[in-house]
């Protein structure tokens, strides 16, 4: 009896499923057949499918606004965008194509926000949440976009320090501003307490004495933010409460507070088997607020969240080529790519993240464990575990035999690894970034692949260290 590849998945995993299926024994993604990108354009390249950065943003929108419909619950719902997830134009400008708000984190993430609006891709009414340290020119470009008319523009206070910061700079704006609290981690951090945000014991002081009686400034908003994101778990459920809590007590003191950020996003899917019910984890946040709202008597906030990776992670992947096969051992079987994993998906052996993987040809074939390793030097340089078997699993493959080469693809990638890697710089042992490719479709559904930037180049390398001065 032959094993295949397609027999496993079929066996382990409800397939077809959204995003993937087979067209003629090879994987398609979102409907576009990978085999035909890499006829057209060679391995490696990395593509971000521009479709499913819509898809998600109505998913989570439309999830709300129903469990706030079915709670009947007063506050509204905003959904902003976290740009350092992924600073590219293509992945921007398609996210505000769906009216998102958006979120900045450092000083330049306000050029964008300009950049943006002489393009008139937004507007000045446009809602942004300014999150990160805040640098004496970070904060002086917040209060200059909002002297620019930037009337929904958001300073939230990382530290008290920053308030006095900001006391400093001369407006004649109210300057409208918000409050982080300090998270506990979760017991297997390296540390205790989140150096992000005010202690939750110095937040009422903090405003009672210096926010309170200020016509300076307007608080709006309290955000907490919960770093391994929003799970149905006792750990995330104890902060929650604790923040709602302070918030409660904060809304008593302060009319003008009526926003609630919820820092910290959705999971997305790292593996096949991946279960999360959003509908219910929303539920469960707005149907508690309004509870705790309705017992304490102030009105509902309105919402905020902030999603980066939920947004543009699953619409992004790269395709690699295996070049060799080597057996080490009795047990142990290695697939080469042609780049290196660190340089490419560098969240898998800086933080363990799991992506799914998957061939792209070769479902017909019987399937084994390996390894797979980068062309770099580096020991850190593989791939080895899957989110769910701990090892790789897929199909077997003879060079001296088969026609063509075996095709793999990492995919869910389209959060933080062209930032965290360095997009455009230069990649350890000067292996050069890949081909990357942006996918739409027409008016009429039909799909457009274009070459947003070539291979890099030996001579690009080569300027940026000084070779070709």
């Amino acid at each position: 009896m032959k094993n295949t590849y397609f027999d496993l998945i079929e066996q382990s995993y409800y397939f077809p499923q959204e995003g993937f299926d087979l067209r003629d024994n090879s994987l398609t993604f979102h409907g576009v057949s990978l085999k035909h990108l890499i006829e057209k354009h060679g391995t490696p390249f990395r593509f971000i499918y521009l479709p499913k950065i819509g898809d998600q943003i109505k998913k989570a929108r439309n999830l709300f606004n129903r469990v706030i419909k079915n709670n009947a619950y007063q506050g509204e719902y905003n959904f902003c965008y976290c740009t350092k997830c992924n600073h590219f134009y293509h992945v921007v400008n398609e996210a505000i194509k769906h009216n998102v708000n958006l979120e900045t984190s450092s000083s330049f993430d306000i050029d964008l926000i300009l950049s943006l609006y002489e393009k008139g891709k937004i507007t000045t009414d446009i809602k942004i949440i300014h999150n990160g340290y805040k640098t004496e020119d970070y904060l002086r470009k917040i209060v200059d976009l909002q002297k620019a008319g930037f009337h929904n523009s958001v300073i939230i206070l990382d530290s008290i320090n920053e308030y006095h910061r900001l006391a400093r700079i001369k407006t004649k704006h109210v300057v409208k501003i918000g409050v982080r609290m300090s998270i506990n981690e979760e017991a297997q951090s390296a540390y205790y307490t989140s150096r992000l945000g005010i202690p939750q014991k110095d937040i009422l002081e903090f405003y009672r004495t210096y926010i309170h009686d200020n016509p300076k400034v307007e608080f709006k908003m309290f955000h907490f933010f919960v770093d391994s994101g929003i799970k149905d778990t006792p750990y995330y459920w104890g902060e929650f409460r604790r923040a709602l809590s302070l918030y409660i007590d904060l809304k008593k003191e302060c009319e003008s507070l009526d926003s609630l950020n919820m820092g910290g996003g959705f999971p997305i899917r790292n593996n096949l088997g991946f279960e999360y019910n959003y509908e219910y984890m929303i539920n469960e946040i707005v149907s508690t607020i309004k509870s705790a709202c309705a017992e304490s008597k102030i009105p509902e906030p309105h919402l905020f969240t902030e999603y980066g990776k939920y947004t543009v992670g699953e619409a992004g992947a790269i395709i690699f080529e295996v070049l060799d096969k080597k057996e080490q051992n009795d047990t142990e079987t290695w697939y080469i790519i042609d780049n290196s994993l660190m340089n490419t998906i560098p969240d898998a052996w800086s933080i363990q993240e799991k992506f799914i993987l998957l061939p792209v040809n070769k479902w017909d074939h019987e399937y084994g464990r390996v390894n797979i390793g980068g062309i770099s030097c580096d020991h850190s340089d593989y791939y080895n575990s899957d989110d769910l078997n701990q090892e790789v699993l897929l199909p077997k493959f003879d060079k001296t035999k088969d026609k063509e080469p075996l095709y793999l693809g990492f995919f869910h990638t389209g959060a933080y690894q062209d930032s965290v890697s360095g997009y455009g710089g230069i990649k350890h042992c000067l292996i050069p970034a890949p081909k990357h490719v942006i996918i739409d479709r027409d008016e009429k559904g039909n799909i457009i692949d274009t070459v947003y930037r070539e291979e890099q180049s030996v001579s690009e390398m080569f300027k940026i260290l000084g070779y070709n001065e």
